[in-house]
Protein backbone atom coordinates (compact mmCIF):
# COMPACT_ATOMS: atom_id res chain seq x y z
CA UNK A 1 0.00 0.00 0.00
CA UNK A 2 1.41 3.41 -0.73
CA UNK A 3 1.74 5.97 1.72
CA UNK A 4 -0.53 9.08 1.81
CA UNK A 5 2.59 11.46 1.42
CA UNK A 6 3.34 10.01 -2.06
CA UNK A 7 -0.20 10.94 -3.05
CA UNK A 8 0.30 11.97 -7.18
CA UNK A 9 -0.96 15.55 -5.69
CA UNK A 10 1.68 15.98 -2.65
CA UNK A 11 4.23 18.78 -3.52
CA UNK A 12 7.71 17.80 -4.20
CA UNK A 13 9.18 20.11 -1.47
CA UNK A 14 7.05 18.43 1.17
CA UNK A 15 8.08 14.87 0.14
CA UNK A 16 11.73 15.93 -0.03
CA UNK A 17 11.20 17.38 3.34
CA UNK A 18 9.58 14.52 5.41
CA UNK A 19 10.90 11.47 3.29
CA UNK A 20 14.86 10.49 4.24
CA UNK A 21 16.27 9.80 1.07
CA UNK A 22 13.73 11.47 -1.47
CA UNK A 23 16.09 14.40 -1.92
CA UNK A 24 18.76 12.20 -3.63
CA UNK A 25 16.22 10.38 -6.17
CA UNK A 26 14.87 14.35 -6.58
CA UNK A 27 18.34 15.66 -7.56
CA UNK A 28 19.38 12.24 -9.71
CA UNK A 29 15.93 12.83 -11.51
CA UNK A 30 16.90 16.63 -12.01
CA UNK A 31 13.50 17.32 -10.46
CA UNK A 32 13.59 20.62 -8.35
CA UNK A 33 12.03 20.74 -4.79
CA UNK A 34 13.21 24.02 -4.45
CA UNK A 35 12.42 26.64 -6.66
CA UNK A 36 9.98 24.35 -8.51
CA UNK A 37 8.80 22.43 -5.28
CA UNK A 38 5.70 23.81 -5.89
CA UNK A 39 4.81 20.60 -8.59
CA UNK A 40 3.19 17.77 -7.39
CA UNK A 41 4.28 14.53 -7.82
CA UNK A 42 2.71 13.85 -10.96
CA UNK A 43 3.58 17.34 -12.84
CA UNK A 44 7.44 16.32 -11.96
CA UNK A 45 7.38 13.04 -12.95
CA UNK A 46 5.96 13.90 -16.43
CA UNK A 47 8.46 17.16 -16.45
CA UNK A 48 11.19 15.07 -16.10
CA UNK A 49 9.95 12.47 -18.44
CA UNK A 50 9.28 9.59 -15.69
CA UNK A 51 6.39 7.18 -15.13
CA UNK A 52 4.35 8.32 -12.13
CA UNK A 53 4.32 4.60 -10.90
CA UNK A 54 8.18 4.07 -11.02
CA UNK A 55 9.06 7.01 -9.33
CA UNK A 56 6.23 6.39 -6.33
CA UNK A 57 7.70 3.12 -6.19
CA UNK A 58 11.25 4.00 -5.57
CA UNK A 59 9.95 6.75 -3.10
CA UNK A 60 7.89 4.12 -1.18
CA UNK A 61 10.77 1.82 -1.10
CA UNK A 62 12.31 4.39 1.08
CA UNK A 63 9.52 4.48 3.68
CA UNK A 64 9.33 0.75 3.62
CA UNK A 65 13.16 0.69 4.59
CA UNK A 66 13.13 3.77 7.20
CA UNK A 67 10.36 1.44 8.76
CA UNK A 68 12.58 -2.15 8.92
CA UNK A 69 15.89 -0.18 9.91
CA UNK A 70 13.87 1.52 13.08
CA UNK A 71 15.22 -0.30 16.25
CA UNK A 72 12.28 -2.32 17.88
CA UNK A 73 12.57 -1.13 21.39
CA UNK A 74 12.55 2.57 22.71
CA UNK A 75 15.17 2.59 24.55
CA UNK A 76 17.23 1.36 21.73
CA UNK A 77 15.93 3.90 19.31
CA UNK A 78 15.87 6.97 21.69
CA UNK A 79 19.89 6.11 21.91
CA UNK A 80 20.21 5.50 18.36
CA UNK A 81 18.87 8.63 17.63
CA UNK A 82 21.13 10.35 19.92
CA UNK A 83 24.19 8.92 18.44
CA UNK A 84 23.44 8.74 15.01
CA UNK A 85 21.58 12.31 14.92
CA UNK A 86 22.00 14.05 17.62
CA UNK A 87 25.95 13.53 18.03
CA UNK A 88 25.90 13.82 13.95
CA UNK A 89 24.31 17.10 13.67
CA UNK A 90 26.14 19.25 16.48
CA UNK A 91 30.06 17.91 15.02
CA UNK A 92 28.90 18.70 11.40
CA UNK A 93 27.05 21.63 11.75
CA UNK A 94 30.33 23.55 13.44
CA UNK A 95 32.24 22.21 10.85
CA UNK A 96 30.11 23.27 7.87
CA UNK A 97 29.59 26.73 9.21
CA UNK A 98 32.87 27.45 9.20
CA UNK A 99 33.43 26.24 5.45
CA UNK A 100 30.48 28.04 4.64
CA UNK A 101 31.80 30.87 5.99
CA UNK A 102 35.10 30.63 3.78
CA UNK A 103 33.32 29.72 0.52
CA UNK A 104 31.48 32.96 1.06
CA UNK A 105 34.57 35.43 1.92
CA UNK A 106 36.97 33.89 -0.95
CA UNK A 107 34.03 33.65 -3.50
CA UNK A 108 31.47 35.94 -2.92
CA UNK A 109 31.47 38.04 -6.11
CA UNK A 110 30.86 34.71 -8.00
CA UNK A 111 27.33 34.54 -9.61
CA UNK A 112 26.53 30.96 -7.95
CA UNK A 113 27.96 32.08 -4.45
CA UNK A 114 25.79 30.61 -1.68
CA UNK A 115 25.25 34.33 -0.21
CA UNK A 116 23.49 34.23 3.15
CA UNK A 117 24.71 30.15 3.50
CA UNK A 118 26.53 30.94 6.69
CA UNK A 119 24.17 33.05 8.20
CA UNK A 120 21.17 29.61 7.56
CA UNK A 121 23.72 27.06 8.98
CA UNK A 122 24.08 29.37 12.46
CA UNK A 123 20.48 29.87 12.34
CA UNK A 124 20.10 25.73 12.00
CA UNK A 125 22.49 25.09 14.62
CA UNK A 126 20.41 26.92 17.34
CA UNK A 127 17.05 25.59 16.23
CA UNK A 128 18.51 22.02 16.16
CA UNK A 129 20.38 22.31 19.47
CA UNK A 130 18.05 24.16 21.69
CA UNK A 131 15.36 21.37 19.81
CA UNK A 132 17.69 18.11 20.97
CA UNK A 133 18.72 19.74 24.56
CA UNK A 134 15.02 19.80 25.35
CA UNK A 135 14.74 16.17 24.24
CA UNK A 136 17.57 14.89 25.73
CA UNK A 137 16.86 16.79 29.23
CA UNK A 138 12.83 16.40 29.26
CA UNK A 139 11.25 14.58 26.58
CA UNK A 140 13.20 11.28 26.19
CA UNK A 141 13.57 10.64 30.41
CA UNK A 142 9.56 11.27 29.99
CA UNK A 143 9.22 8.62 27.44
CA UNK A 144 11.16 6.32 28.80
CA UNK A 145 9.46 6.77 31.92
CA UNK A 146 5.81 5.74 30.01
CA UNK A 147 4.11 8.72 30.30
CA UNK A 148 1.58 7.97 27.37
CA UNK A 149 -0.99 10.07 26.58
CA UNK A 150 0.50 12.44 29.12
CA UNK A 151 3.20 13.59 25.87
CA UNK A 152 0.44 13.82 23.48
CA UNK A 153 1.12 18.14 24.15
CA UNK A 154 4.77 18.17 24.67
CA UNK A 155 4.95 15.91 21.47
CA UNK A 156 2.93 18.37 19.72
CA UNK A 157 5.30 21.04 20.38
CA UNK A 158 8.10 19.22 19.06
CA UNK A 159 6.49 18.27 15.78
CA UNK A 160 5.97 22.46 15.12
CA UNK A 161 9.51 22.47 16.11
CA UNK A 162 10.22 20.25 13.60
CA UNK A 163 8.68 22.16 10.92
CA UNK A 164 10.64 25.21 11.59
CA UNK A 165 13.14 23.08 10.88
CA UNK A 166 12.13 21.93 8.12
CA UNK A 167 11.70 25.50 6.77
CA UNK A 168 15.45 26.58 7.17
CA UNK A 169 16.26 23.49 5.11
CA UNK A 170 14.74 24.57 2.41
CA UNK A 171 16.27 27.89 3.13
CA UNK A 172 19.69 26.34 3.05
CA UNK A 173 18.31 24.92 -0.69
CA UNK A 174 17.46 28.20 -1.73
CA UNK A 175 20.71 29.89 -1.17
CA UNK A 176 22.58 26.96 -2.56
CA UNK A 177 20.83 27.04 -5.58
CA UNK A 178 19.57 23.56 -5.28
CA UNK A 179 23.28 22.42 -3.87
CA UNK A 180 24.19 22.78 -7.56
CA UNK A 181 28.02 23.28 -7.71
CA UNK A 182 29.31 25.64 -10.10
CA UNK A 183 31.47 24.51 -12.91
CA UNK A 184 35.32 24.80 -12.10
CA UNK A 185 34.31 25.07 -8.00
CA UNK A 186 36.85 24.84 -5.54
CA UNK A 187 37.73 22.13 -3.30
CA UNK A 188 36.37 23.69 -0.21
CA UNK A 189 33.01 24.57 -1.88
CA UNK A 190 32.62 20.95 -3.51
CA UNK A 191 33.36 19.83 0.49
CA UNK A 192 30.82 22.14 1.42
CA UNK A 193 27.91 20.99 -0.66
CA UNK A 194 28.87 17.41 -0.57
CA UNK A 195 28.47 18.15 3.52
CA UNK A 196 25.15 19.75 3.41
CA UNK A 197 23.87 17.23 1.31
CA UNK A 198 24.76 14.50 4.35
CA UNK A 199 23.49 16.64 6.51
CA UNK A 200 20.41 17.78 5.25
CA UNK A 201 19.20 13.96 4.28
CA UNK A 202 20.25 13.56 7.63
CA UNK A 203 18.29 16.05 9.56
CA UNK A 204 15.03 14.60 7.26
CA UNK A 205 15.88 11.22 8.61
CA UNK A 206 15.83 11.94 12.40
CA UNK A 207 12.79 14.20 11.60
CA UNK A 208 11.07 11.16 10.06
CA UNK A 209 12.42 8.98 12.57
CA UNK A 210 10.84 10.70 15.52
CA UNK A 211 7.43 11.84 14.08
CA UNK A 212 6.58 8.14 12.55
CA UNK A 213 7.98 5.83 14.99
CA UNK A 214 8.87 7.09 18.12
CA UNK A 215 6.30 9.38 19.01
CA UNK A 216 3.68 7.68 18.22
CA UNK A 217 5.37 4.73 20.05
CA UNK A 218 5.52 6.92 23.08
CA UNK A 219 1.77 8.03 22.75
CA UNK A 220 0.34 4.35 22.81
CA UNK A 221 3.07 3.48 25.87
Amino acid sequence: MTDPLLSPETAVRDIAAKLPGAAGIFRDADISFCCGGGLSLREAAAQAGLELAALTGRLQALIDRAAEDAPQDTQGLIGHIMERYHATHREELNFLVQLANRVEMVHGDHDEAPLGLTEALIALRDDLDAHMSKEESVLFPAILSGAGALLAEPLRVMNEEHTGTTDLLRRIEHVTHGLALPVGACGSWTALYTGLRKLCDDVVAHIHLEETILFPRALAA
